[in-house]
């Protein structure tokens, strides 16, 4: 396994219109195409990826959801400033945790229109359940592009994860040209989502319907979840020519133990993640067992950008007992549940422990997420890419699906 920091980003570039961007969802989730690809590219729906699956599959989604997380304050002197929460800081850094607390917390976050926020308190009102409430906003810091902010609102006893559903707006990708729609609120969200904490959908999830879920079930096909808490550095394209000069973006997970268990004991499934968060999540790990078996006095364990492969180098452990090291982990720490943070960058060169095969969308030119579908595909992504192009293929967050699996 060889680190993919010598890439050159031009290498996963590839031409795409502005036409071929879905600016809008399909009506039906299950309606949007399915490119099926083991060997070669053939075209289908959605709502048949049952037909297309092994029959001893094992799916992982990510069941984050999105959060309502652009916030747009109007100044006295009509200037508009968008506040775009990020991640949060204090009095916690524990995503979910974070959406929890009332009265106040600090959030790092992009801020549009800088420049005409100077020193004054921003303020909203909004309404819950018929009653009017208030959100403010006191600018504590700048590094770089982000911004420190202190929300406080009322009344105290509301959560933030309330504030934002009821104050907030959709974070839709900055290349859908357009504005939040209420549509948005319920379409950029799975049917699965369940713990608040992301800025940007699990796009994969998006096309699964209770059909296709009736349609898995019948064919004996069964599945569990994973966290990741998609951060907004997900649509970061890669600036730099060489991909070392890339600095990957830090994303929380989390993950139950039973599904720890459960993927010691698949070695007769073919494990498919659903979106290249799951397969970041999964991969990450059987990297971050691997380094509690190398280095088992550390306190935490997180994966940095190019840990894996500093980790490779040694003697490569099992997926068994690199899991077994976490449920080690879980048992002196009397958890149920794993919590870390990854930056893990897969490439051309990665070798993937956990996945089989994997459902995704299709990834912008240039993007880490193009860098991890190039990893497991090889320079087939470049044939299949322009497959899809050439016959009608909706690309991107509202775009179609594909599914790839190795011959």
């Amino acid at each position: 396994m060889h680190k993919p920091d010598t890439l050159c980003i031009e290498h996963y570039n590839y031409p795409l219109p502005q036409e071929r961007i879905a600016q809008y969802p399909l009506s039906k989730r299950d309606e949007s195409k399915l490119l099926v690809f083991n060997g070669s590219p053939q075209t289908a729906k959605f709502k048949d990826v049952a037909d297309f699956l092994p029959k001893n599959s094992f799916l992982v989604f990510n069941n984050t959801k999105v959060v309502q997380a652009r916030l747009n304050f109007q100044k006295e002197s009509g200037a508009r400033i968008e506040v775009f929460c990020l991640e949060p800081h204090k009095p916690t850094r524990e995503i979910q945790e974070a959406f929890l607390q009332k009265e106040t917390s600090v959030w790092k976050c992009l801020v549009g229109n800088r420049k005409k926020w100077k020193n004054e308190i921003l303020k909203m009102s909004f309404e819950v359940e018929g009653q009017k409430a208030f959100l403010l906003a006191e600018r504590l810091s700048d590094v770089e592009e982000s911004s420190f902010i202190r929300f406080t609102w009322n009344p105290e006893n509301l959560t933030f994860s309330e504030v934002l559903e009821q104050s907030g707006k959709v974070p839709l990708p900055p290349y859908m040209h357009r504005k939040a729609e209420a549509e948005d609120c319920k379409r950029y969200q799975t049917i699965y989502a369940q713990h608040d904490g992301s800025v940007a959908a699990p796009t994969a999830g998006l096309h699964f319907t209770e059909d296709v879920f009736q349609a898995l079930r019948k064919k004996g096909i069964s599945s569990d979840n994973v966290t990741l808490h998609v951060g907004a550095g997900t649509f970061k394209p890669v600036s730099s020519k060489k991909v070392s000069d890339h600095q990957m973006h830090i994303e929380q997970i989390l993950v139950n133990r039973t599904l720890i268990e459960k993927l010691i004991k698949l070695d007769d499934k073919t494990i498919i993640a659903v979106g290249t968060t799951s397969i970041r999540t999964l991969e990450s790990l059987f990297w971050l067992g691997t380094k509690m078996h190398y280095f088992p006095h550390l306190d935490n364990y997180t994966l940095g950008q190019w840990e894996a492969y500093d980790l490779a180098k040694n003697t490569r452990l099992s997926k068994k007992t690199a899991l077994s090291e976490i449920l080690h982990y879980l048992d002196k720490k009397q958890d149920d549940v794993f919590r870390s943070e990854t930056q893990i960058l897969i490439g051309s060169g990665y070798e993937f422990q956990i996945i089989d095969g994997m459902i995704t969308n299709f990834h912008q030119p240039k993007s880490t997420l193009l860098l991890l579908i190039s990893a497991y595909l090889g320079d087939d992504w470049k044939s299949i890419y322009q497959y899809a192009l050439e016959n009608d293929y909706r690309f991107l967050s509202y775009g179609d699906s594909c599914l790839f699996l190795k011959e």
